[in-house]
């Protein structure tokens, strides 16, 4: 099956569900493009390329023949472009023309679109439902100093050890972001294309909506575990921990806008606000470090040994 806009080979077509392979699938290419992103930055700091505000952006958007020229220079110049070339077989540029949309005006997503119904916007996106396939494609757009998405920043807080709080994001944690919702079985997503604009496009399996200002706090995915208050304070709804190959996150933003009900009447969510949890915080505080580690082996465990959460 090829996707309509790229050609390219795609498992989503409208409210159809891939099988089991298939997702495991989607998250192994989450997983290879954000490798692909990392051996791209660890080549491109070997060549000394500078980078701007995002440490991502301008190679995110390098195009394949970017560096052609000085290939035959050394080791490392080609190097890069080998790099280059498999971010760009796992991240396409595409242009926004080739999606429907107007060329050469000053808001095009704005403009209509005879192959792209209109769905709804959020801070970070535009959503649209596509004629041809039923399926919901999303363009990420840059926002100030260039930045895309949004991530968590931490400080020390007052009446909680840390605070955390939602902030502009990268490239990098946008492609995180989308590996975590599909690692806790949300709706299939594919990442589609980034544009030369910087707008990354996904494609995500179109799900119903559920009402808003539904109550989502006891019908959250079961990986996630519910942080003692004594330990942090975020400013999205639900913040929760969660261990991806042993690494902890905080995700939060789980309000129902940001959860679906999929063909087979699950729900699943559709986006979310994460970062990596500080470890320099568990670190530095005995009893995070400690709870941290009780609930690497048992998600139930308590933020104190022996008490109960509602407790303390």
């Amino acid at each position: 099956m090829q996707d309509v806009f790229t050609g390219k080979p795609t498992y989503l077509q409208g409210r159809a569900l891939p099988g089991a392979d298939e997702s495991a699938a989607l998250q192994d290419d989450h997983e290879r493009r954000l490798e692909a992103l990392a051996r791209l930055g660890a080549a491109a700091e070997k060549c000394d390329l500078r980078t701007h505000s995002d440490p991502d952006r301008d190679l995110v958007l390098l195009a394949e023949d970017e560096v052609a020229l000085l290939e035959s220079s050394g080791p490392e110049w080609a190097a890069l472009g080998d790099a280059i070339r498999d971010f760009r077989a796992r991240l396409p540029l595409r242009r926004l023309e080739d999606f429907g949309f107007a060329a050469e005006v000053e808001h095009p997503l704005e403009e209509p679109n005879a192959r792209l119904r209109y769905l709804h916007s959020g801070v970070e996106a535009s959503a649209f439902v596509s004629v041809e396939n039923g399926s919901v494609y999303k363009f990420f757009l840059p926002r100030e100093d260039k930045r895309i998405g949004s991530e968590f920043g931490f400080r020390r807080g007052d009446e909680t050890v840390l605070v955390a709080e939602a902030e502009l994001g990268g490239y990098r944690g946008l492609l995180e972001k989308l590996l975590l919702i599909s690692a806790l079985g949300g709706m299939a997503t594919e990442v589609v294309a980034v544009t030369p604009e910087g707008s990354l496009v996904t494609k995500q399996t179109l799900g119903e909506p559920l009402p808003q200002g539904d109550d989502m706090s006891q019908r959250l995915p079961r990986p996630l575990i519910e942080i003692p208050s004594r330990f942090l304070r975020a400013n999205r709804d639900h913040p929760r921990l969660f261990f991806h190959d042993g690494v902890p996150w905080l995700v939060a933003d789980l309000h129902a806008r940001n959860f679906v009900r999929g063909l087979d009447g699950a729900l699943r969510v559709i986006d979310l606000v994460a970062a990596p949890w500080p470890a320099e915080f568990g670190a530095a505080d005995p009893q995070i470090g400690a709870w941290l580690e009780r609930v690497r082996r048992d998600p139930a465990a308590s933020a104190l040994p022996g008490a109960r959460d509602d407790e303390l």
